[in-house]
């Protein structure tokens, strides 16, 4: 079977890394041919682009696929697509993220492409933004859900949400979870020497949180709560790791609150990396305000950390009161410091909810159940009886 997957951009993030995992998969454990077609990857978020160059024959770059809108740029990114579906001439064309969802299905469509597929990493609307943006991205989600044969959401709270906008039918949406590779995760451990490299010691007590430095991601209420966490619990410190535009602006809210002592900036760090910081870190955040389902929060549980989380999208079908973690009406201030508080100060309950969320994240979120989900679906919608199909794909240049 051939199959090309569209995403708007490659930065280290987790829609990025589920495309990643899923081309790769696909290839892998099923042998089929796969294509992935991005637009250039550039900023502070660092780039997973060199991960999917090193593949032979996976990655072209699609120059005028830009995440701004861009009435010109946009036009010929549409032409462009739709003349390489033409060329390429694949049975399934997978979509991701918003920019490229719409303009790969739209496409994908003029391009006579049978089976369309669009996976919902995120909301495209919401109270994040404002009524004229909402009503923009609601019609274009509308217009291209028109041309979608099926959608894969993250969440069965995505499900929900365009549903309720009347995007598609309940029986065009599979809930397929982010997975990833679990083994780093499940072996990872409080290791005082990578502490060390922070600053931190045996004996802190270490909140992190895993995420972009920009708007939305919840930085802003965490660092709001941290004077009053760490008068009531003094180890208290905290942990950002990743990087983005408003690192600056963060550094200098740090210092005008008097916590340069207690909070520390990571940094952009390699993919890989990231169980090692985990194994670090007592208690896991995520704070995010338009988030389909924090791909941190399952990575935190394997790890054996609890979470704290806002009730925000997906993140309640993972941070489960109890259970996993600690759920926080968003915004809800008091209820943010009182919920870490709780958990610093119990290190059963840390140790309680780590270890049953750990349980939990085994069974829903390894990474070649996903792939293999994802591929009893192609094989579903194309009404193929094979496993394979594999077909020799025509070469084509670095950009398209």
């Amino acid at each position: 079977m051939r199959v090309v997957h569209v995403i708007t951009r490659l930065i280290v993030g987790g829609a990025q890394e589920n495309t990643l995992a899923s081309v790769l998969g696909l290839r892998e454990r099923h042998g089929w041919e796969v294509r992935l077609i991005s637009g250039p990857t550039y900023g502070p978020e660092g780039s997973l682009e060199g991960v999917a160059a090193a593949v032979p024959g996976l990655l072209e770059i699609e120059p005028h696929l830009v995440r701004p809108v861009h009435p010109w740029r946009d036009g010929l990114a549409w032409v462009r697509l739709t003349r390489r579906f033409r060329e390429l001439r694949p049975d399934l064309v997978h979509t991701h993220s918003g920019k490229a969802g719409f303009l790969g299905r739209l496409a994908a469509h003029r391009a006579g492409i049978p089976v369309i597929v669009h996976t919902i990493h995120g909301p495209s609307f919401g109270p994040f933004q404002g009524p004229l943006a909402n009503a923009v991205f609601r019609w274009a989600e509308r217009r291209a859900g028109r041309v979608t044969t099926h959608f894969v959401v993250v969440a069965e709270a995505m499900t929900r949400q365009y549903l309720a906008a009347g995007i598609g039918r309940p029986d065009q949406y599979s809930l397929i979870y982010s997975g990833f590779d679990l083994g780093p995760y499940l072996e990872a451990t409080n290791d005082p020497a990578w502490r060390a490299r922070v600053g931190l010691g045996p004996e802190d007590l270490v909140v992190g949180k895993v995420a972009r430095l920009f708007k939305l991601k919840g930085h802003d209420d965490l660092l709001a709560v941290a004077p009053a966490v760490v008068r009531r619990c003094p180890r208290a410190r905290f942990l950002f790791v990743g990087d983005g535009a408003w690192r600056g602006r963060l550094e200098a809210r740090v210092r005008a609150l008097g916590l340069a002592g207690v909070v520390r900036f990571a940094g952009l760090v390699p993919p890989e990396s990231i169980p090692r910081w985990m194994g670090i870190m007592d208690v896991v955040v995520h704070l995010s305000r338009r988030e389909g389902l924090p791909r941190a929060l399952p990575q935190a549980l394997a790890a054996g950390k609890p979470v704290l989380a806002y009730a925000c999208d997906g993140a309640p079908e993972v941070c489960r009161p109890g259970e996993t973690g600690i759920l926080v009406r968003p915004g809800d201030l008091t209820g943010l410091e009182a919920g870490l508080v709780q958990l610093l100060e119990d290190a059963s309950l840390r140790e309680r909810l780590g270890r049953q969320g750990r349980a939990w994240v085994r069974e829903h979120f390894d990474v070649n159940g996903m792939v293999d989900r994802l591929h009893a679906l192609y094989v579903r919608l194309l009404g193929r009886t094979d496993a394979a199909g594999a077909m020799d794909v025509p070469e084509g240049p670095g950009t398209v």
